[in-house]
């Protein structure tokens, strides 16, 4: 049978680190201890029978302050020793997972979403490359947080697209359900509430939001494979296709730049050759495609 001493001195240290026992002579402060304890009985039977009481709660009292201090001490070294988990989809693919919190995650392609191993206990913070759409499980206590190197989303329970490449000029948030507030990491004090139906645009360079009506459900369309474009500039529609498809994707001619298209494709049933076969159907641009590579010029 363990020893009560023992058992007592297991409660007291058990959450201390092995770098913070180093720093206690546990043998020596236990021994002052049941000196104390020894003493309070020794003392005349004359003396008020209250101050007995006290002097065993003042040592109860240290032993559990001790024990306090020794937990949050241990708590805060499981915290700070806690990896991160990285997730990362690949160009050409999509990514479904589910958070430690219940929360659901759709990664988009070329995207990596990252967390501590702790999320959920003291915070829900994950950091987003790319794009994501979220359906965050609600819980008041502790409020959700999406960050990028561009800008920070914070939320209770809510549903939003998150888009941040680096090879873009702007970073978007894109709300379908709930509320969220957001910044940019340039201007972290231009606090912005964004309602459903809204889009936040980040400015990359300057930092500036740009709050506007949105059509949000095509900003989610991507999740299930389907690929709209509603007016974006070629540039923004090469970068997609490369995306979705893999490829690599040139444009050849400057005067290509400004021009804009509008289609909805399903990624799963249509190859990467028919859409560029809608597009050159416009009599705006020819393609070549050789391999994983394209190159776009005047038709």
């Amino acid at each position: 049978m363990t020893d009560k001493k023992d058992h007592i001195e297991e409660l007291w240290f058990s959450s201390v680190s092995e770098e913070e026992l180093a720093k206690y002579d546990k043998e020596a402060a236990f021994a002052a201890f049941q000196k104390r304890v020894w003493e309070a009985e020794k003392q005349p039977k004359a003396k008020s029978r209250h101050l007995g009481w006290l002097k065993y709660a003042a040592a109860v009292a240290a032993i559990l302050s001790v024990g306090y201090f020794s937990f949050k001490g241990g708590q805060s070294n499981v915290e700070s020793s806690f990896g991160d988990i990285v997730i990362t989809t690949p160009q050409g693919s999509r990514t479904q997972l589910a958070l430690p919190d219940g929360s659901r995650v759709w990664l988009n392609a070329g995207s990596t979403i990252s967390y501590s191993q702790g999320f959920g206990h003291t915070t829900r913070l994950v950091r987003l490359i790319g794009e994501g759409y979220f359906e965050v499980a609600h819980d008041k206590k502790l409020s959700f947080s999406v960050e990028s190197d561009n800008m920070r989303v914070k939320v209770l329970g809510t549903k939003f697209n998150f888009r941040d490449y680096p090879a873009d000029a702007e970073a978007t948030v894109s709300l379908a359900e709930g509320s969220v507030a957001m910044n940019s990491q340039k201007m972290p004090a231009d606090n912005r509430l964004l309602k459903p139906g809204q889009r936040a645009t980040v400015d990359k360079r300057t930092g500036l939001i740009r709050v506007e009506g949105y059509e949000v459900a095509n900003a989610c369309q991507w999740t299930n494979g389907r690929l709209i474009f509603d007016g974006q500039p070629l540039p923004e529609i090469v970068k997609t296709l490369e995306r979705s498809y893999n490829v690599k994707i040139t444009i050849h001619d400057e005067n290509l730049l400004m021009l804009r298209f509008y289609g909805d494709f399903l990624r799963q049933e249509q190859t990467l050759s028919e859409v560029l076969d809608a597009l050159a159907a416009t009599n705006k641009i020819r393609y070549e495609l050789k391999g994983k590579n394209v190159t776009l010029y005047n038709p």
